[in-house]
């Protein structure tokens, strides 16, 4: 039989093969996905009459219409057409986003020293972006300066002493805090994690209860009562006098209850490894931890990346709730320049949300696009 006449090889060959000119491009995949079936045809009319009706209006209420500067709310009353409108017919009051833009980034930072968290920004981006670099040199010391050094280096900046004026954290707020605190809480929650899913599967049976006790207790939970607790019930167990930073209590509330999910992502991951790698890394001689640092581990957190860029977009969004225990991120900040009399209008209030929420989005999404390139960028293995 020659090699044509094998029906495997006619199958392989066959699926080589790309689609004929007709099934390609946009218009073929229009047809697929789209246009399909019936039910398909009458959806997608729907979803473009939908689209056709709502983006013209929503492009008017956003731009053309929208009021870009003004020193208060009267000028959000004023159209394109001229006069003056009632406040629910005119556009969105962007002129209070620009108005109130250095408190939303910087919340009562005092204005005289906001060079400093500004400082501390550009060093972050200068340390992250080789840091997401796949091709970039010299990681571990860039690891370093990012998670060690620089935490250092930016408490001094933010808080002061040693030459510089002091700025209590109660007057933290804005973009800064919400950077702040999802940078902390992302950073300790990933070794945190590994440690306590790699402590839920030890086969010590005191450390193995302790890492699902926390775990379970701290997952049985929501955010707001750990952030609660630690803001609330935390100072009375501590001796007279003492007293702790609100927010290092947040950083510890956010912190604690990211590790415990984290750890079940990535003990999820290390339940999908196969078994004969731990036999394979065990007939090398390697030891316990040679062999979780080297083989294990570097495969288990390559599985999940999905789940911990989830994670750490939920950490994000979260930091919204420290607004309970009267700190005020960038959402906080926004509600709280609402009750600004100069600005008091009905098209405020949802201007300011989706100024939060399209940066909410910003940083989300491109976690998420992150997410995808390095999934793309290790996928070498576990294909069928």
């Amino acid at each position: 039989m020659s090699v044509a006449d094998k029906p495997f090889v006619r199958t392989s060959i066959l699926a080589a093969e790309p689609p004929p000119p007709g099934e390609r491009g946009a218009v073929a995949w229009i047809r697929r996905n789209l246009l399909a079936t019936p039910k398909d045809v009458i959806l997608t009319i729907l979803a473009l009459a939908l689209i056709a009706w709502a983006v013209p209006q929503l492009v008017n209420w956003l731009f053309i219409q929208a009021v870009w500067s003004g020193p208060d709310r009267t000028f959000c009353a004023t159209t394109i057409q001229g006069g003056i409108q009632p406040d629910g017919w005119s556009g969105a009051c962007w002129a209070f986003i620009s108005a109130k833009y250095d408190q939303f980034i910087f919340g009562r930072y005092p204005l005289g020293e906001r060079w400093r968290p500004a400082i501390v920004g550009i060093l972050f981006i200068l340390l992250l972006v080789p840091m997401l670099i796949p091709s970039a040199p010299r990681k571990g010391l860039n690891a370093i300066l990012l998670f060690a050094v620089l935490p250092v280096i930016a408490f001094w900046l933010l808080h002061g002493g040693f030459g510089l004026e002091v700025v209590e954290t109660p007057l933290w707020g804005g973009l800064m805090v919400t950077l702040v605190l999802s940078f902390v809480g992302i950073a300790v929650s990933l070794p945190c994690g590994i440690l306590l899913a790699l402590g839920r599967r030890s086969k010590m049976p005191v450390i193995r209860m302790l890492c699902v006790t926390f775990i379970e207790v701290i997952r049985g939970v929501p955010l707001i009562t750990v952030l609660f607790m630690a803001s609330v019930m935390l100072p009375l167990f501590l001796p007279t006098g003492w007293n702790v930073d609100k927010l290092l209590r947040a950083l510890i509330g956010v912190s604690i209850f990211t590790s415990a999910y984290m750890a079940e992502v990535i003990r999820g991951g290390l339940q999908a490894i196969p078994k004969g790698q731990f036999e394979g890394a065990d007939s090398l001689g390697l030891g316990y931890w040679q062999k979780t640092r080297l083989i294990i581990m570097p495969q288990a957190i390559k599985l999940v990346i999905p789940s911990i860029v989830n994670t750490f977009i939920g950490t994000f969004k979260d930091t919204s709730l420290v607004t309970i225990i009267g700190m005020f991120d960038l959402l906080g900040i926004v509600k709280l320049n609402f009750s600004d009399a100069n600005w008091a209008s009905s098209v405020t209030p949802i201007t300011g949300l989706i100024f939060a929420g399209f940066i909410f989005w910003l940083f989300c999404f491109g976690m998420s696009r992150y997410s995808g390139f390095m999934e793309r960028h290790l996928d070498t293995g576990h294909k069928r």
